[in-house]
């Protein structure tokens, strides 16, 4: 087991810093869907997991998770610390097995439920072609 470089406190303020919402990939997802003329709610708290994006008229929840936080399978940033393993093992695969839990109560009441992960924010152009594919297809031709 690897020594922690910082005081137990210093871990702790940082560890309490880091959001939930309102991320950089979020805000990146959020600015792109407005440019392209797409009007959605924010944390709809009503509905299961709380998505980061509803866009009510088209019955479409979008999350944005962070690769690491929610363990993006193949993914680069998907990493498994080294230290302190006991905890934070059993702190992602609950993540996981609750975004599960949270897609399957949404498509149980009819929703369309779709995952952004943080590294498809970086290129711009592959996420609105992604964005579009899961709009109705009368409203992508509206877009284009």
């Amino acid at each position: 087991m690897c020594a922690d470089i910082i005081s137990s406190q210093h871990r702790s303020l940082i560890m309490r810093n880091i959001k939930g919402r309102n991320t950089k990939p979020e805000l990146t997802v959020r600015s792109l869907c407005h440019s392209m003329g797409l009007r959605f709610r924010l944390h709809q708290k009503y509905l299961p997991g709380c998505p980061d994006l509803v866009f009510p008229k088209y019955h479409l929840c979008i999350f944005v998770n962070g690769c690491f936080w929610h363990q993006h399978p193949g993914c680069r940033y998907a990493y498994r610390p080294k230290s302190r393993v006991e905890f934070w093992l059993p702190k992602l695969a609950r993540n996981t097995e609750r975004d599960k839990e949270n897609e399957h109560a949404l498509k149980a009441l009819g929703w369309q439920v779709e995952i952004v992960w943080e590294c498809e924010t970086k290129n711009l152009e592959q996420l609105r072609a992604r964005i579009q594919g899961m709009l109705p297809q009368s409203l992508t031709k509206a877009i284009e």
